[in-house]
Order: C-alpha cells, then structure tokens, then sequence
C-alpha cells in the first residue's frame, strides 16, 4: 500500500494563496523583491528594509505585499538615479562667492 500524506489536499500550502491574501513570508518576500532571505534578516535585524510583523503562534515574520511595494516606490524616489530632482546634475551651477571684494 503506498504511503499517503498526512495533509489533506487543501491543507498543504500554497504560496500564490499567500500572495492574493496579501502576506508574504520571509522567503516569498524577497523573491518578491529579487534578494536573498538572508538579506531580508540582516535587515530586519538592523531595523532598515521593508516593514514586517510576526504572525500566529509561532510568530512567523510576515511582509505586507502593499507595504513591500511602498518601500520599494519610497527606494526609488530616494535614488538620484531614477528621481531626477534628485541628480545634482540637473541643478543650476552655483556662483562662487568672492570673499575678498
């Protein structure tokens, strides 16, 4: 007799569910955001990157899909690369000021 799960079908879990609920986990997380997980505890540990919470009992650290998209708009406009009011390239020289006359 062949060995059978101990999980129903429907209890097994699908990450594309997480994903319409809105959570990510740790590791769907940054493969949302193209890094590693590991990058993803570095930062949390150091209280930079995106903003988590833990969930449930065993207090899994959880991304909020909408508040990863913010952090990444809110990455983008504070790099002068890809906000131009932001290149000191596209801002008018200045005049020295001449101390002596």
């Amino acid at each position: 007799m062949p060995a059978r799960s101990l999980l129903a079908p429907s209890a097994i879990p699908d990450p594309a569910i997480a994903v319409r609920a809105g959570f990510l986990n740790v590791k769907d997380a940054a493969a949302y955001l193209g890094i590693s997980p590991h990058t993803l505890y570095v930062w949390r540990h150091r209280r930079q990157g995106p903003p988590s919470f833990r969930m449930g009992p065993r207090g899994r650290v959880m991304y909020r899909r909408t508040a990863l998209d913010a952090w990444i708009h809110e990455q983008e406009r504070a790099d002068s690369r890809s906000n131009p009011a932001l290149n000191p390239l596209s801002a008018a020289p200045q005049q020295r000021r001449n101390p002596g006359a």
